[in-house]
């Protein structure tokens, strides 16, 4: 796949302000496209498909909303019919279970396609959101570390603040 410049919106719990790029809470607790224990940030391509996906149609929780800036990734468009052709999985992969098939002990497919994709060097991909029709996610398992993608937070104010002491 072709390298990535993304904008992309971030919307997360206020109280890790101070570390939009962590992604622990993905890596806490799992997520359609990470298991437990792997940090993986969740973005959208639109604004309006962060909020949706954070609240996941539920109660509308506080949240912080971050822009991002993304460059240098490789990213699997599977928004793409053509590519999941290519990777012999269907569109049914958008509507997978995950955490129905997690609670029954088992492995979801996204998550081994999650595998395969790394271990052919891709650091992410872009999938349909299932809470907002026509906006488009982005998973991404690797960035700012050596060989990976930049990912920085848009903040030019310099706005956000630097520790957790802000919530004390």
């Amino acid at each position: 796949m072709p390298e990535n410049r993304l904008s992309l919106w971030r919307a997360f719990v206020p109280r890790w302000a101070h570390l939009p790029l962590s992604g622990e809470g993905a890596a806490c607790f799992g997520g359609r496209w990470n298991p437990v224990g792997a940090p993986t940030i969740y973005g959208a391509g639109e604004l309006s498909t962060a909020w949706a996906e954070y609240n996941q149609g539920f109660v509308q929780h506080p949240a912080l909303i971050a822009q991002l800036a993304l460059s240098g990734a490789r990213l699997v468009d599977l928004t793409d019919a053509d590519v999941l052709t290519k990777l012999s999985v269907t569109a049914d992969i958008h509507r997978c279970e995950w955490r129905d098939i997690i609670d029954q002990g088992l492995v979801p497919e996204t998550h081994t396609l999650r595998d395969r994709l790394i271990a052919d060097g891709q650091h992410g991909v872009i999938y349909p959101s299932f809470m907002s029709p026509g906006g488009t996610c982005v998973a991404l398992w690797r960035w700012n570390g050596s060989n990976a993608p930049r990912l920085k937070v848009i903040d030019p104010d310099h706005r956000l603040p630097k520790t957790p002491a802000s919530w004390l």
